[in-house]
């Protein structure tokens, strides 16, 4: 299998590059990933997407998948970072964060970047995946809305996360960003901010 990727870039210099996967339910140019990556490349960052093999089968087929095993979710992001020169960031939204987060030290990517982390199954907090971030050594930054259902303020407080994982809660927001109508905001000024932070974490000395 030959890695393609869906590029975005800024109009002028790059600051950084960013290798993000999709989700487990959307493809690499859902609404919600095209707006993120829109939002960085405004900030200066390139954006690579790409798709997890189940992701692309059900492109070509146009009947429904479920995700490969990790394992295989693993093999295809190693694949699509070493087609890449460096260095790089990578991340993901919700389950692609979650395959970045397994490889980041392995890979030894300048950094790690998760756009709303499945720390449980929803409805579920006693059931975490986070065993491998309590000894994370890659600089990580994720990006959760206060009101995810893959992980609430006040759920991810219990978990043990590595000294290299900075959460960042943005306000009033879902598992893809999306506020309440009352906070005043809208689900792109959401977008914005979190690749506005997102970028000052990749700009970061």
């Amino acid at each position: 299998m030959t890695p393609s990727f869906l590029e975005t870039s800024p109009g002028g210099p790059d600051a950084a590059t960013l290798l993000l996967a999709h989700g487990a339910g959307a493809p690499m140019d859902s609404d919600y990933l095209d707006l993120l990556a829109a939002a960085l490349a405004a900030q200066g960052i390139k954006v690579l997407r790409f798709e997890f093999p189940y992701m692309a089968s059900r492109r070509e087929s146009g009947g429904k998948r479920p995700p490969n095993p990790m394992p295989v979710l693993q093999d295809s992001f190693r694949l699509h970072y070493q087609a890449l020169s460096g260095p790089l960031f990578i991340g993901g939204k919700s389950m692609g964060g979650r395959v970045a987060s397994l490889l980041a030290d392995e890979l030894g990517a300048a950094g790690l970047i998760c756009f709303g982390y499945p720390f449980h199954p929803p409805g579920k907090p006693d059931k975490p995946r986070t065993a491998h971030l309590a000894q994370l050594r890659t600089p990580t930054l994720i990006l959760q809305g206060t009101r995810d259902p893959f992980g609430k303020p006040e759920e991810v407080e219990g978990y043990e996360l590595s000294e290299q994982i900075q959460v960042n809660w943005l306000a009033s927001g879902d598992h893809d960003f999306k506020p309440l109508k009352s906070s005043g905001m809208d689900q792109l000024q959401l977008i914005g901010q979190a690749a506005h932070r997102a970028a000052t974490f990749m700009r970061r000395p």
